[in-house]
């Protein structure tokens, strides 16, 4: 049923010239919950966020938030939603306290309501400190956090998060995770795109997969575990010239091909419903071989094990470049092909 959806998407399509962003897009989110939107750069996530928050019309399908037409009821639309995209919106040459007194108004609040709605954000978001210094003078997290509040200045219905954790360091990071998880407590329906593995298994409800424009997988966190199966026997090795070896080695226990990171020395090694039986096996066939691992572990199976599952690579970086397949690079790339809006709303 449609009618408890805060989004909705069905059959969405976009190309840019000759590379198709998106290819049949389907998805549904429940109001008051966390869609995580898994996949690397090129894969087609910015795009779904530019055509859900009005900023770019598909070529095909439908797209509803909150029963509104996207394309149709765009004004509408843009009146209900929030978006903090992967670059902040801030002018930094103004204070944190300016920057959403702007926004306040440019949503037709009064200068007294504006005021007000800026120094509630600037406390929720324990910026008020440094309420009156220009934003250039803000760390990277605390401008990610004023970034956000700016997002919020109109209490939306939805709130899109394009990527809103990247750069930040470790502290920063479990920072936003805490920020955002007290919204959607509140009632907030959120749509959450990122690269971060970790990310969506601590914060989202459900998850979709979007690899090359379609979406691949969807389920929750320990659905799609389930997908992969069983239990991961894994290692590092401090010589990575020894990786083909240490793989060969352990692939007699191993439900399918041992997966290799040559970047890290990681090896991961899916041995099933086998346990501690599977973890002794190994360490005897590393020791036969002469192999030295550190970090000997048996875990169950991670949504990075999941993505190398079901797309046959980690979660690496495959950027279009003038409409054909870059090079690939592990981690966390340089700015996409497909640029994020800097923020929704009637900004």
């Amino acid at each position: 049923m449609q009618d408890d959806a805060a989004i909705l998407v069905e059959d969405l399509h976009k190309s840019f010239g000759d590379v198709q962003a998106l290819n049949g897009v389907d998805l549904r989110v429940g109001r008051g919950t966390v869609l995580g939107v898994l996949g690397p750069n090129g894969a087609g996530k910015t795009t779904v966020v530019r055509i859900l928050t009005t900023l770019l019309n598909p070529d095909r399908g439908r797209a509803l938030v909150e029963g509104r037409d996207v394309v149709r009821e765009a004004a509408t639309v843009r009146e209900i939603i929030g978006l903090a995209g992967q670059s902040t919106a801030i002018q930094e040459e103004l204070t944190g306290r300016e920057n959403l007194e702007i926004v306040g108004r440019l949503y037709h609040l009064d200068k007294p309501a504006a005021r007000r709605r800026a120094s509630q954000l600037l406390d929720q978001f324990e910026l008020s400190t440094a309420s009156d210094r220009p934003a250039k003078t803000y760390s990277g997290g605390m401008l990610r956090r004023l970034d956000l509040a700016a997002s919020l200045v109109a209490k939306p219905a939805v709130l899109f998060l394009d990527e809103p954790t990247t750069g930040l360091d470790p502290r920063s990071r479990i920072g936003m995770w805490e920020i955002i998880r007290t919204l959607v407590a509140e009632g907030t329906t959120l749509f959450l795109t990122t690269q971060y593995l970790d990310e969506a298994d601590e914060l989202a409800d459900e998850i979709v997969v979007i690899d090359h424009g379609k979406v691949i997988a969807s389920g929750t966190a320990e659905t799609l575990k389930d997908r992969v199966g069983g239990n991961v026997v894994e290692f590092v090795l401090p010589d990575r010239s020894r990786l083909a070896d240490a793989a060969g080695a352990v692939a007699a226990l191993a439900d399918a091909e041992p997966s290799t990171e040559p970047d890290t020395g990681r090896v991961a090694v899916r041995v099933g419903s086998r346990g501690s039986d599977a973890l002794v096996q190994a360490v005897r066939n590393l020791d036969s071989a002469g192999i030295e691992v550190d970090g000997l572990a048996l875990r169950r199976p991670s949504l990075d094990d999941v993505f190398m599952a079901l797309t046959g690579h980690a979660a690496e970086t495959e950027e279009p470049v003038g409409g054909k397949r870059g090079r690939k690079r592990r981690g966390r790339a340089a700015q996409p092909a497909e640029q994020a809006p800097t923020q929704g709303g009637p900004r």
